[in-house]
């Protein structure tokens, strides 16, 4: 546990678990929020399964049971997670819909937040965690309200195919990846790739691609002073207005101004930020 405070708890989670290891299941005891900033795991909830990769989130209300498993999952996760008193739910909103998804799939909405609390935890930010957690969780009610994912017949394989490739296309989103790439790492044709890209983590490879582009984007205009031209290139971006207009889109305001939110700017951050 990393804060406690204003109803909400924070946790550095770091899990050091393989495919050897037998999962166990579990009872969140709050609604919780957590953000996958490293690697990837497996979470089976409420008949369904979750292939939860960087950039993900794992949801969580009260009582609900939930195992975590890394059958197809090497090199372990880390996660920063997010506890809610009902106090705070009740400002952010308790709807169902949103806390019993068991996950939300790799979002740019949620991504440019998820690295701006990581930032947070880093002591790069002057933001506190009571903020950024309440805009974290408010966002998310906002983005995966009525978007419950669709379950797909998947197999094992392809699930483990899957995230693999979801963890190269992370490694080298700054490099220049097409779907044929992608489907080459993977060992299986283009469009055998593309749909079980999808049904498995509910994104396509081009939507991750850009999004993990994003989320390191976040991450350096938070925690560095490179100039945010430098930052589009250096991401992979072959162009800044393309840069910018994604950005802004994603995170609800402009490179510039998300930096100078996580720098303390209280009011770009609760005007635009917190309740986009």
């Amino acid at each position: 546990m990393i804060f406690q405070g204003g109803g909400i708890t924070v946790t550095d989670y770091r899990c050091t678990a393989g495919p050897d290891d037998a999962p166990f299941t579990e009872q969140h005891v709050s609604h919780s929020i957590s953000y996958v900033r490293r690697g990837s795991f497996g979470c089976r909830c409420r008949g369904r399964s979750h292939e939860l990769v960087t950039g993900a989130v794992l949801i969580g209300a009260p009582g609900e049971e939930y195992a975590c498993h890394h059958e197809h999952h090497v090199g372990g996760d880390e996660c920063l997670s997010f506890s809610f008193a009902p106090e705070v739910i009740e400002l952010i909103g308790d709807d169902i819909s949103v806390w019993q998804q068991g996950s939300a799939a790799p979002l740019a909405e949620l991504m440019t937040l998820g690295e701006l609390a990581q930032a947070v935890a880093g002591e790069h930010s002057d933001l506190g965690f009571d903020e950024i957690g309440q805009a974290f969780a408010a966002r998310l009610v906002n983005v995966v309200s009525g978007k419950a994912r669709r379950q797909a017949t998947i197999s094992t394989r392809d699930r483990r195919r899957a995230v693999e490739t979801a963890m190269w296309i992370s490694a080298h989103s700054a490099d220049e990846i097409d779907l044929d790439d992608a489907a080459k790492q993977a060992g299986v044709s283009p469009f055998h790739f593309l749909r079980m890209f999808r049904d498995a983590l509910g994104v396509t490879p081009h939507q991750y691609l850009v999004r993990s582009r994003l989320r390191h984007a976040a991450r350096l205009l938070a925690e560095s002073e490179n100039a945010v031209t430098a930052i589009a290139f250096d991401v992979g971006f072959g162009d800044l207005s393309n840069f910018v207009r994604s950005f802004h889109r994603a995170a609800g305001v402009s490179p510039r101004a998300f930096r100078q939110a996580s720098r303390g700017s209280r009011k770009i951050f609760q005007e635009r930020l917190a309740f986009h």
